[in-house]
């Protein structure tokens, strides 16, 4: 082959102009520490069997894994079913998996022999897993790539294609197919990744011996579940380096504490701002830390800052379910606002099923002609779960049953469980990434606040999320006007108040459309407000960041897709945007309030205790 053949070769992505000089890195230099080194890591990943053993030995702890793996196979099996009734589905499914191995088979010769028109089948442009040079240099590595795309893209295709299976094992199906692929994408083994590849080699397997000892310690930490190591969480501590924002607990339930922050103003809004965030994680995510914290900017704005922190169950709390939240907690929380402030009106904010809770106990409010909340403000939060997206997918009779018998022997849902499916939401960016940099290349990961509030998981009582799954999920109920809240059945109908409704555009939990699609159960007038980013970044988005953007206007009516082509698109925050709603609801104002007033006397210092219970 001519020297200008190869060049044009090489520029087209042909394996022409292959430097065998490039394997050198793939080969071991010292065989003898490589040995070692494998002894040690060998060593480490029996600490780490022995860590996951252990408290199943001592019976602290009791498997349940094989539940939904036998919801994964059952559900993968109705796909089965479909290809193999029919020997000409099963040959069409065969064929076509097979001729795109040869074509590919062939296409890789062609490279291989110099054929510069030959190129490989285009991967997805975004998928960062294939990011090193190698995966498209390397014939092994291109090839093995290739190979896998086409197989996932089979996949997923024999379960779009499969006809007779319902709507949601549909859903299921293509949702294990996805976490199938992902966990089995070459880039997440030694051998078939070249960057881990070239690292095993050149550290003679030195990343391994840390890796493992990582995966002990990080099991260990999950008392025999694995704590997915995704930032350096020695790094941060709660009332240290995050939820700094002065203020006091001045009131204390069974299910939660009541934090009131000192003013910060001068004179401030007359209607306290009362935040009900989720019990599925803590609320110090709108407390970060002073850059970032939504609770902070409130306060500065001259709003008198009321925030539910709840408490992290244990057995005790088994019987707490929905009623106990709303009447123990939110409405707890307004006798506590009174009693510190004397106001009897509050803004309120809820945020994602915090969100949910306190629309249901709105609907509870309506009946009772309890007119503390004056306006509402919903963050990420869904009460029509009709689009409920892939968290749908762990949601039927059959599991939800087989998850109640767990929860109701110890009371609670463990916080790794809900974790673990928030992570398989997006698993090639949450888990896998983190799994290939910590057990597989041994790095520390950088510490990082977001991803350490992210791994502070919190349990759940067996009521209360019995209750959650039930009502919201599998029935959808209370857009339905079918929940039933302390002996009364609901309808968001009667909420009249006005409610600011905030969606974030890439939410993989309460996705913008099933936002939008609840907007219209409200019965009085709605601000629907959609931002960039995702169920967190795009809520915690302080003004002065100047990042993503925002779109308001058009009427909450008929289709999101609809709505998104009539509305405006403002650059940066949205929080001066539901500031000035605020304002424009009721800009009254009255003297700075000192946590606790005259009635209250304060129990310790914020964030409080009930947050520093880890799970």
């Amino acid at each position: 082959m001519t020297d200008s053949k190869r060049d044009n070769s090489e520029g087209n992505g042909g394996f022409a102009g292959f430097d065998p000089k490039s394997v050198e890195p793939y080969i071991v230099k010292d065989p003898e520490a490589m040995a070692v080194n494998f002894a040690r890591a060998l060593e480490n990943l029996g600490k780490a069997a022995s860590a996951w053993l252990a408290p199943r030995e001592r019976g602290e702890k009791v498997d349940t894994v094989a539940d939904p793996i036998t919801d994964m196979v059952k559900t993968l099996s109705k796909v089965g079913e479909y290809w193999l009734s029919d020997p000409r589905r099963t040959l069409e499914a065969q064929t076509y998996l097979l001729s795109g191995y040869f074509g590919l088979w062939t296409k890789t010769m062609q490279r291989l022999s110099g054929d510069s028109s030959a190129t490989s089948e285009a991967e997805p442009v975004k998928d960062k897993r294939f990011a090193d040079e190698d995966w498209q240099k390397n014939p092994f590595f291109d090839f093995l790539k290739q190979t896998y795309l086409l197989t996932a893209g089979w996949a997923e295709k024999l379960v779009g294609d499969a006809e007779g299976l319902d709507e949601h094992t549909r859903h299921k199906a293509a949702f294990y197919t996805k976490q199938i692929t992902a966990a089995f994408s070459p880039t997440n083994f030694i051998a078939t990744n070249p960057q881990l590849y070239r690292e095993t080699v050149a550290s003679n397997a030195e990343n391994l011996v840390r890796g493992m000892r990582m995966l002990a310690e990080d099991i260990n930490l999950g008392r025999g579940e694995l704590r997915l190591r995704q930032t350096d969480i020695t790094k941060f501590a709660v009332g240290r380096d995050m939820a700094l924002t002065p203020g006091k607990v001045i009131a204390q339930s069974d299910v939660c504490q009541i934090i009131q922050y000192e003013p910060a103003t001068e004179k401030v809004l007359k209607r306290p701002l009362l935040i009900c965030p989720p019990w599925i994680n803590k609320f110090y995510i709108l407390d970060l830390n002073p850059q970032k914290s939504f609770i902070k900017w409130c306060v500065e704005q001259g709003h008198t800052v009321f925030v539910i922190s709840w408490v992290n169950p244990d057995q005790r709390h088994a019987a707490k379910d929905w009623t106990s939240y709303a009447r123990e907690g939110i409405d707890f929380a307004l006798e506590t606002v009174e009693k510190a402030t004397g106001e009897q009106e509050v803004n309120a904010i809820g945020y994602c099923v915090g969100g949910t809770l306190l629309a249901a106990t709105l609907a509870l409010h309506a009946k009772e002609k309890n007119k503390r909340i004056r306006t509402v403000t919903f963050l990420t939060t869904q009460v029509d779960f009709t689009f409920a997206g892939d968290l749908k997918v762990f949601v039927d009779e059959e599991q939800i049953a087989s998850l109640e018998q767990q929860m109701n022997v110890v009371g609670y849902l463990e916080g790794s469980k809900m974790a673990t499916a928030f992570n398989m939401l997006r698993a090639s960016e949450l888990i896998w990434p983190y799994f290939i940099n910590s057990y597989l290349k041994g790095q520390d990961p950088l510490p990082f606040d977001l991803l350490f509030w992210n791994a502070d998981s919190t349990r759940m009582a067996a009521a209360n999320h019995s209750f959650y799954l039930r009502n919201c999920y599998l029935n959808n109920a209370l857009s339905q006007g079918k929940m039933v809240l302390d002996g009364k059945t609901l309808s968001l109908k009667d909420v009249r108040i006005p409610v600011y409704n905030l969606a974030t555009r890439e939410d993989h939990i309460a996705p913008a459309k099933s936002v939008f699609v609840g907007s219209q159960c409200f019965g009085g007038p709605v601000e629907f407000v959609l931002t960039g980013s995702g169920h967190i970044a795009g809520v915690v988005n302080p003004p002065d960041k100047h990042k993503y953007q925002f779109w308001t206007g058009g009427p909450v009516k008929g289709e999101y897709e609809h709505w998104l082509e009539s509305v405006k698109e403002t650059p940066g925050s949205w929080w001066t945007h539901w500031h000035a709603w605020i304002l424009s609801q009721d800009h009254r104002m009255a003297p700075a309030r000192q946590p606790g007033g005259q009635a209250l006397n304060a129990l310790e210092e914020a964030p409080g205790s009930y947050v520093m219970e880890r799970a």
